[in-house]
């Protein structure tokens, strides 16, 4: 008995070794998954988001950490691939209407703020909003409301102020549309005046009806590529984020002149960091999100980004406000006076599952067809 279980031991202590020096590794792995271009990535001299939390969290708690990072085009599309259970993320940065969705089917899991102290700087007006209304599942990263961009070498002056543009056929073959049905629905509903979260069939058959008529005028129906289709001057008029119009500015080729306007009524968003129910690791999670909301990484990734943030860490930086610069900052950050007010009005909402199968059934017909 004593040999063999000396025997037993011996086998034992050598299997610990080889799962240590065999190949084995006491490597974390955090799986993040966000949109693209939305994230200080090291390019032009910026900091490398990624790779500073992997050297902070080593330095910090005497461990390796590997961080996967992948990204999405839309809501949709991050949604579509976590339904289908094929992969594992621990870390997603989904829109306000799309944390609902998740909510409601337990696809999210609530937040540990033991692990993410940083939260107190984030604005009390970004707190309690709908989607999240008792503060458990989400923390806001960065928040926006859509425009219009458009080339003023292109576009006389007297056409922009309204949505109206975006069907002006004197700029057919010129237009961008987005590529995904809350959002294409959107400049529909926001052009017609109807309510963007209604129930009633027969407004959403109105949008269509508006789509259909703006069909002959689309380029393409487009997401992250919209940024190289303005660019180069390839299109000229295009709804997109406010954010995402300075780094198209930079990147515009000389024969182009971008400019941004708002609709008087329009989308007004909240992106927000949530761990999926599929998470591996979630006190890692919580700590790389509690990382993203610390002073340097969240600086980086708003000026990288162009997004504004709801952290006073940034919004307060006198650096960050002096970098952004006065027409950046003036975009960026409208008067917060009433910001719950019309956000509450014009923000997507969660739709009921039949309303979701309505609107998709829309929307596939307008791209089929």
């Amino acid at each position: 008995m004593k040999r063999t279980l000396a025997l037993v031991l011996a086998l034992v202590a050598a299997l610990g070794l080889c799962l240590t020096g065999c190949g084995g590794s006491d490597t974390l792995t955090l799986n993040v998954y966000n949109w693209g271009e939305y994230i200080s990535d090291g390019s032009d001299g910026s900091l490398d988001t990624i790779k500073s939390f992997e050297s902070w969290y080593e330095a910090e708690y005497g461990q390796k950490v590997k961080v996967n990072y992948s990204t999405y085009a839309s809501n949709e599309d991050m949604y579509a691939k976590l339904k289908s259970g094929a992969v594992s993320y621990d870390v997603i940065i989904p829109s306000d209407y799309m944390i609902a969705r998740l909510k409601d089917e337990d696809m999210i899991l609530p937040l540990n703020f033991d692990n993410i102290p940083n939260y107190q700087y984030i604005d009390s007006q970004f707190q309690g909003l709908y989607y999240d209304p008792d503060n458990q599942f989400s923390v806001p990263y960065t928040y926006g409301v859509v425009g219009i961009i458009y080339d003023a070498n292109k576009v006389d002056a007297a056409d922009v102020g309204g949505w109206d543009l975006m069907w002006n056929d004197k700029y057919a073959g010129s237009i961008l549309q987005f590529n995904n049905s809350r959002d294409a629905f959107g400049t529909a509903m926001y052009k017609l005046g109807i309510d963007v979260n209604t129930t009633d069939k027969s407004q959403w058959d109105l949008a269509l009806d508006e789509l259909l008529k703006q069909r002959p005028l689309v380029k393409a129906y487009v997401m992250d590529e919209i940024f190289n289709a303005l660019e180069s001057g390839e299109a000229a008029i295009g709804a997109y984020y406010a954010g995402d119009y300075f780094t198209m500015a930079e990147a515009q080729a000389s024969t182009v002149d971008l400019q941004f306007y708002y609709p008087e009524v329009t989308n007004y968003f909240v992106d927000a960091m949530c761990i999926p129910s599929c998470c591996a690791n979630q006190e890692l999670a919580e700590i790389f999100i509690n990382y993203m909301l610390s002073e340097e990484p969240a600086v980086a990734n708003a000026e990288y980004i162009y997004y504004a943030t709801p952290n006073s860490l940034v919004y307060e930086n006198e650096t960050y406000i002096e970098d952004m610069g006065q027409e950046a900052m003036e975009i960026l950050y409208p008067s917060l006076d009433g910001f719950a007010e019309k956000y509450n009005q014009y923000a997507y909402q969660n739709l009921p599952d039949e309303m979701l199968s309505y609107m998709n059934t829309l929307w596939e017909g307008l791209k089929i067809n």
